[in-house]
């Protein structure tokens, strides 16, 4: 099964996957009700914890390939894009994050940082991606893959560095 398949299926069979997006921030209201007060403590976290991979794995996921067939399938219409399958994961892992974070600040919840790590790395990654692809720097570049993957990497690195130095 491709990419293409598995998008179209979703939409050939919505349900699932609309109950799906639409439980995660039901859940997440239902928990921030029962928690109350204690929402930062042990057994509630790792339940908030849950929610949020369960709603930002898939979002992450439909935010980059919107973003991917956005800029780089040209000729591309709006009107082609899937609902269920690029829209409504965003819209749940946003509304998912909003409902958790009016009960419990995102550092009492377990590997949030390293989501949003992967969030801030996967979109300095698209920019570069994007820049190569506008400019045609590969295109007159005349070096070898393997050292041009070493610089993204290493712009990469010290993209992550300065990021982290802004937050301290």
């Amino acid at each position: 099964m491709t990419l293409g398949d598995f998008i179209r299926s979703v939409g050939d069979d919505p349900v699932p996957a609309t109950l799906y997006f639409l439980m995660l921030p039901t859940l997440a209201l239902l928990t921030n009700w029962i928690a109350g007060k204690q929402a930062f403590q042990a057994p509630w976290k790792y339940f908030y914890a849950l929610l949020v991979y369960a709603a930002c794995i898939p979002g992450i996921f439909a935010a980059c390939l919107s973003v991917y067939l956005f800029l780089f399938q040209r000729g591309g219409s709006i009107f082609n894009v899937n609902l269920i399958a690029q829209v409504l994961p965003i819209l749940s892992m946003v509304l998912t994050l909003a409902v958790i974070r009016q009960r419990v600040s995102f550092a009492y919840v377990p590997g949030f940082s390293k989501l949003s790590s992967l969030m801030l790395g996967l979109s300095v990654i698209f920019f570069l991606m994007y820049l190569l692809d506008r400019t045609r720097i590969i295109a007159f570049v005349y070096m070898p893959v393997q050292y041009l993957l070493l610089i993204v990497i290493g712009s990469l690195l010290v993209l992550h560095y300065t990021f982290r130095q802004l937050i301290r």
